[in-house]
């Protein structure tokens, strides 16, 4: 009995190290960090997402004051079903990778698409990313690749945002958080943009790239 007692725990410890190796952190800039966290939420493998600032120097930043930072989403994802990889490369294809001074109707640094490597297979990775959709599109990419791994997490409100229920005052009056986010994300063209700019290979997978 004793031994099989021993025999289930180290099977249990053993299930719970495999499944905390296979989570890893990626992090991603692609302007406002409501669409990119929805984005990323539909992606078989991403076991959480949250909004927030990276790339910057300075200590805890808000959304009022985050020089230095773009806004960002921390993405947790099971390796074992998405490699760090097809992620990146998926995600390159849900932005515009060619405009450099933000997304879409989101201007300046705050919004620069980027992404931000956590140690160097991630850098070499996400570069490797980079040349491979700029050879697929045929145009030099505007991505950065930040190497300042910091993240801070957005305010509470803006987690989710996309799935909100809360009521907010918008031109077409009080209306629910997630309505206002697709009148947000309708009227500021980014799918239109994303389509138009990478044909059927938008918001896709590339070939020989997609989920393991």
């Amino acid at each position: 009995m004793m031994l099989r007692s021993a025999i289930i725990a180290a099977a249990l410890v053993a299930g719970i190290s495999a499944a905390q190796a296979a989570s890893e952190t990626a992090i991603f800039a692609g302007g406002c960090f409501w669409c990119v966290e929805s984005d990323m939420d539909h992606v078989k493998g991403v076991t959480s997402t949250t909004s927030g600032y990276a790339g910057g120097t300075k200590e805890s930043p808000t959304y009022r004051s985050h020089k230095g930072y773009t806004e960002a989403v921390k993405v947790e994802f099971d390796s074992a079903l998405i490699s760090y990889a097809a992620l990146t490369a998926h995600f390159l294809r849900t932005i515009d990778v060619v405009d450099g001074k933000g997304q879409f109707c989101d201007r300046g640094d705050s919004y620069i698409p980027a992404l931000v490597p956590l140690n160097a297979k991630q850098r070499r990775e996400a570069e490797q990313a980079i040349a491979e959709a700029e050879k697929a599109i045929g145009q030099k990419l505007a991505v950065k690749v930040i190497d300042i791994p910091s993240f801070y997490d957005a305010e509470s409100y803006h987690q989710n945002y996309y799935l909100g229920e809360a009521r907010v005052l918008s031109r077409f009056g009080w209306i629910k958080q997630s309505e206002a986010y697709k009148y947000y994300r309708e009227g500021c063209g980014r799918d239109a943009r994303v389509r138009a700019l990478w044909g059927p290979n938008a918001y896709a997978f590339p070939a020989g790239g997609g989920q393991s």
